[in-house]
């Protein structure tokens, strides 16, 4: 029986999103085909989709009426993550062939590696990147050869944009394809060590950067739990990847044989599989308030904070961060992986992985059943089993009864914390979020003066001088999307972390992003309305008492409404953030970008 707790969150959010839902499923069903898509084209039109095919794939799409399917990409040399999918189209040709189908590559995206641009002015387009992703896959899909699709993409903003680029032809049956993590390497916490000491110049560069390589050290996702891995998880638990395959390292056997039994799986859901089921018949209210509650028991990336809202958005679904809060007060956190732990993503698999969680949260009805997948219909069911190779045929099988380490993945009836891992944030500076599942108790509640900085390179200079070393509240401003892309302060994490391991009280507060992989120093982010939107943020000065209230969901700026009244608002010059590393084609999205809350998107839902 699903908890009634969790049925009144969901409910209000249904009712709420009444108008829109039914505005979007108007707008897919207009564009339903009873038959293959192709065939609403003219002849000279589907002559040009066809023409390099081979001539076996030529007659089937010219004359035949199986399934199309189109393969939507974000393969390059530059993301570790996405590597291993340069060589996933010949399988996914040939089994789509076995299942008597035609696949074509539809279109590559857009992917940028976050890892590569923190701190670095190429991060002022990761954020923009994700509708950039969005719009791509929908110009791969417009042209019309489609029945099906496979999205293939894993890391920070391209899954949410592939998932909103989809959306918009959500009369289509879609699957998400994943690569797998990378082997375990140096463990998170000497890395995390190295980076410290490297912030108090006690080690070099050549000792950072060994221990670095170390940790990112081949094809696969990055195997701390930041916004990648989040965003596999979310992808399994709301149903649209295969059962258990979102942590099965590449280039392996059992890889290869779930590519391919994804096509099939498609297949089956195709208008001609006899169990027809849309992308837009999958993710409904239900299934995003399932994937909040997997971020919630995970303790996923903050970053998720923005993008959940995006993607529901774009599904005709009204989320806000009350949502998100309610829903973590309610779900217990069941999880301990980097930055919440010291497991990597592959520890998590092996002790028990999504099959495990997903049966855990079903149990005690926290998790909505009636839902449907790429699966078809039945529910969750699917999700508590594992994937495994008999004799090199694929096999499902329950997860695990029990938690094989505790220290990772616990039961959902002896989490490791009664509540999830992201809370909302309110008072008189605005609405954050806060993520809360790597911040021990001791450090949720702060009470210090403001250090204000317009920059995280002024903030690591300051640390750099020994300014800092102090109780404090820092504050980093103009960082939001209309000011400048909204770019993750990932790189503060190291100084921040020194401090308070020196004894120091320490917080941050900012209407910009840290990432997915952001730990133990609590983060007041996504401040909004941002500091260029006349934010109170911009009221702030040197020396103001500010109150950080993880525990009861408060922040706030401890000076008078006389006093705030008669301030003017910070201003800055923010032209060479504008600048350079393509930043000036990106001047139409920070003219247009909505509010955090609302997903931080150029989209007008």
């Amino acid at each position: 029986m699903t908890d009634p707790r969790l049925v009144e969150i969901t409910d209000r959010i249904i009712e709420r999103s009444r108008a829109t839902r039914a505005a979007y499923l108007e707008k897919v069903a207009r564009m339903q085909s009873k038959g293959p898509a192709r065939k609403r084209l003219a002849c000279g039109n589907l002559a040009h989709g066809f023409a390099a095919c081979g001539p076996s794939d030529k007659e089937a799409l010219a004359e035949g009426d199986a399934p199309n399917l189109g393969v939507v990409s974000a393969y390059n040399e530059m993301l570790s993550a996405h590597v291993p999918y340069g060589t996933y189209m010949e399988p996914i040709r040939q089994a789509a062939h076995e299942a008597g189908m035609t696949a074509q590559f539809a279109g590559g995206v857009p992917a940028m590696c976050d890892g590569v641009t923190q701190g670095r002015d190429g991060m002022d387009l990761s954020l923009f990147s994700r509708d950039v992703i969005a719009m791509s896959t929908a110009i791969a899909l417009s042209h019309d050869m489609f029945d099906g699709v496979m999205c293939l993409g894993v890391c920070d903003k391209i899954v949410p944009g592939l998932l909103i680029g989809a959306l918009s032809f959500g009369q289509l049956p879609t699957i998400f394809i994943p690569a797998g993590p990378m082997t375990p390497g140096l463990p998170n916490a000497e890395k995390v060590r190295v980076r410290q000491l490297f912030a108090e110049g006690k080690v070099g560069r050549k000792e950072l950067l060994a221990a670095e390589s170390a940790s990112y050290h081949s094809a696969g996702t990055c195997t701390f739990y930041g916004t990648a891995n989040s965003n596999q998880m979310l992808m399994e638990i709301m149903g649209l990847h295969l059962p258990g395959s979102s942590f099965v390292n590449p280039e392996t056997q059992l890889r290869e044989v779930l590519t391919r039994e994804a096509v099939k799986q498609l297949a089956k859901i195709t208008t001609a599989g006899g169990n027809y089921t849309s992308l837009a018949d999958i993710v409904d209210e239900k299934v995003i308030v399932n994937g909040v509650i997997g971020l919630m028991a995970t303790g996923g990336s903050t970053n998720h904070a923005i993008h959940i809202m995006a993607i529901a958005r774009a599904a005709g679904v009204n989320l806000n961060w009350q949502d998100l809060s309610d829903l973590s007060d309610i779900i217990p956190l069941m999880c301990r992986i980097y930055p919440n732990g010291l497991a990597d993503i592959n520890r998590f698999q092996a002790v028990g992985g999504m099959g495990y969680l997903m049966r855990e949260l079903r149990k005690v009805g926290l998790l909505h059943d009636d839902v449907k997948t790429v699966m078809g219909e039945g529910g969750l069911t699917p999700y508590t089993k594992e994937p495994f190779l008999d004799n090199g045929e694929l096999v499902w099988r329950d997860a695990p009864a029990e938690s094989l380490d505790d220290a990772v993945l616990r039961p959902a009836h002896a989490p490791f914390s009664p509540e999830g891992g992201m809370k909302l944030l309110k008072g008189n500076l605005g609405r954050s979020v806060i993520k809360v599942s790597a911040v021990k108790p001791q450090y949720r509640k702060i009470k210090a003066p403001a250090v204000v900085f317009e920059t995280q390179e002024d903030l690591q200079a300051a640390f750099k001088r020994g300014e800092l070393d102090k109780d404090l509240i820092a504050v980093v401003r103009f960082q939001g999307p209309k000011a400048c892309g909204m770019p993750e302060l990932h790189k503060l994490t190291p100084s921040l972390g020194v401090l308070q391991d020196r004894g120091f009280k320490v917080a941050l507060v900012t209407d910009g992003r840290m990432s997915g992989a952001s730990g133990k120093v609590p983060a007041a982010i996504h401040l909004t309305p941002e500091a260029l939107d006349n934010g109170p943020i911009g009221l702030i000065r040197d020396g103001d008492m500010i109150e950080l209230d993880a525990e009861n969901g408060s922040l706030v700026l401890l000076v008078s409404d006389e006093e705030l009244q008669g301030r003017q608002h910070a201003a800055v010059d923010l032209s060479a953030s504008h600048q350079g590393m393509g930043r000036e084609l990106f001047a139409p999205f920070r003219a247009s970008v909505g509010q955090a809350e609302e997903g931080a998107t150029v989209f007008n839902w």
